[in-house]
């Protein structure tokens, strides 16, 4: 099951949501903001690759009280802009050899095949922030040290580093607090041309200070910069003060500047003394992410990322973003046909996130009365069925689907027994009825008390599904991993009642891990880029005939 490192789920449902000084109960119908309700995560940054969003946020432990506790990144990627699916932490500040704490703000870049993740971490022999600069083969990490020693040790502040490929090829670094400096990347990504540059901190560039001056900022300029370009022009987009922050920006017709001073986007709201944004464009929108405090036991150090869409002013001016509760509006709809990781999640009450040990991440610490809501689902003319890939060390529970609220209409509940332990998986299986056209999707979890099981993915399957094996007969067995051999299906079993299940059991890591011969082929959705396991089929000892499991 793993160790319960959060009571943040807890909380959510009975606490109130308090979001810009108005407090309000998170509404099931309206509540996308903040996008990840599992934990605390602070300082977004998100990036924009091959037709999906990968946000990078850091984590606000729950343990922190008077200073913040951070102690690794995690990253999150959505294809919607509503259903975020949790990939788990790809780097730690422990990662860092060098390094001897404090993992914050940080930014990650595609180029030349690989992924570069920029992150302040504290130097053990300097005994202060450094920017360091881990690479992967994959947005989702998992990230190693480029240089094994810092790339940034310019005594500016080094946080908040922002990273940005301009149309040219020529690559750019931005970070600093009380000022802000630059280098200009080189191809590498891993090592700097020239001389650190330091910007000059002017009201004109910055806009004028007023107010609890504490001697160290000159301007209204205070932390967190992000470099965009629209149409030609720079925005560096950052962290105002004095403390409560506020989010400002400036412009430039260069990269380096120099820079005008523009004005708020968006003003001090919520119960976080921070903030800090990030800005993209995705599938024609314009997307402004920032974090608050707006979830239960939220505030200064235990911040949360939240987005909003919103649309430039005709003059190319950002307009006044206000913190929302309802977030961003959807671009497309989920395909439950294909296998969608159960941690895929619009919204959640209860349960959390943890590594899987079939690969990924899985859904657990899940109780009685627990959901998750799943946005935007397109069953087009109908589903016959649904399959969960699911573990428990007591007796399990159930999973009741429902339509557009935790308490909407009832299409199928899935039976999960007991496996003999929170990753010993199985897949269970039941017939669906009334699931058609466009619905928000809450897998429901009912139960005795305590802990109830593990959840991995689910599939349903269509109305229009052709039948894999029209005889009846069954495939040949595939040839299992590692050797092993799993039977192919029977093709005549199945389910006929949506109050029952029909669960395949053993080992999913590896009995009858099955991969050949008809009946024992995975389906062609199956991507191994989905953040969790592999999808198999495999039978095990008194499963039921036609069964597929992974």
């Amino acid at each position: 099951m793993g160790t319960i490192t959060t009571s943040l789920q807890r909380k959510l449902v009975t606490a109130a949501l308090s979001i810009g000084g108005v407090t309000a109960l998170p509404s099931v119908a309206l509540a996308d903001n903040p996008i990840v309700q599992t934990v605390y995560t602070p300082d977004p940054a998100p990036m924009v690759y091959n037709d999906t969003v990968y946000l990078y946020t850091g984590h606000d432990e729950d343990s922190a009280t008077d200073w913040f506790g951070m102690n690794e990144w995690r990253v999150y990627s959505s294809k919607d802009m509503v259903n975020w699916t949790d990939h788990g932490s790809p780097l730690k500040y422990s990662d860092f050899s060098w390094a001897k704490g404090d993992a914050w703000a940080g930014q990650a870049i595609h180029r030349n095949g690989k992924f570069y993740y920029y992150v302040p971490v504290t130097s053990r022999s300097l005994n202060r922030m450094t920017i360091g600069v881990a690479v992967s083969d994959s947005p989702t990490g998992p990230f190693k040290d480029a240089l094994g020693k810092p790339l940034i040790t310019a005594n500016c502040g080094d946080i908040d580093p922002t990273v940005f490929i301009d149309d040219d090829g020529q690559a750019y670094l931005y970070w600093g607090n009380p000022s802000v400096c630059y280098v200009k990347l080189n191809e590498d990504m891993t090592s700097y041309q020239g001389d650190v540059v330091r910007v000059p901190m002017t009201a004109a560039s910055f806009g004028q200070r007023t107010g609890n001056d504490d001697g160290r900022h000159t301007t209204k300029y205070e932390e967190g910069p992000w470099l965009y370009k629209r149409a030609g022009l720079y925005y560096l987009v950052y962290a105002a003060g004095p403390i409560s922050e506020y989010i400002a920006y400036s412009t430039s017709s260069s990269p380096t500047g120099p820079w005008t001073y523009r004005g708020v986007i968006m003003p001090t709201e919520g119960t976080s003394f921070t903030n800090h944004s990030g800005v993209i464009d995705f599938k024609g929108n314009s997307y402004f992410f920032y974090h608050n405090g707006a979830l239960p036991g939220g505030g200064g150090y235990h911040r949360s990322t939240a987005v909003e869409q919103f649309t430039f002013n005709a003059d190319g001016t950002f307009p006044t973003i206000r913190m929302t509760q309802a977030g961003a509006p959807g671009v497309g709809n989920l395909n439950p046909y294909v296998m969608t990781e159960a941690e895929t999640i619009a919204w959640s009450s209860g349960v959390e996130t943890e590594a899987c040990s079939e690969g990924g991440m899985n859904v657990g610490m899940i109780e009685n009365g627990d959901y998750i809501k799943v946005k935007g689902v397109d069953f087009g003319t109908g589903a016959v069925s649904f399959d969960a890939r699911v573990a428990s060390a007591t007796s399990g529970g159930n999973i009741e689907l429902r339509l557009d609220s935790a308490t909407g209409t009832l299409v199928g509940t899935c039976m999960v027994q007991g496996t003999g332990g929170y990753q010993t998986w199985v897949t269970t299986s039941c017939a669906v009825d009334g699931a058609t056209g466009i619905h928000d999707l809450y897998l429901k979890f009912t139960g005795g008390s305590g802990f109830l099981f593990n959840v991995n993915w689910w599939k349903f399957t269509p109305l229009d599904a052709p039948d894999p094996d029209p005889t009846g007969t069954g495939g040949a067995p595939g040839t299992g991993e590692g050797g092993a051999t799993g039977s192919g299906g029977s093709g005549g079993g199945g389910t006929s009642s949506s109050s029952s299940s029909a669960v395949t059991t053993g080992s999913g890591a590896t009995a009858g891990s099955g991969t050949g011969g008809a009946g024992g082929t995975p389906p062609d959705d199956a991507s191994e880029d989905e953040g969790g396991c592999a999808f198999r089929v495999e039978s095990g000892p008194g499963s039921p005939a036609g069964v597929l499991a992974a």
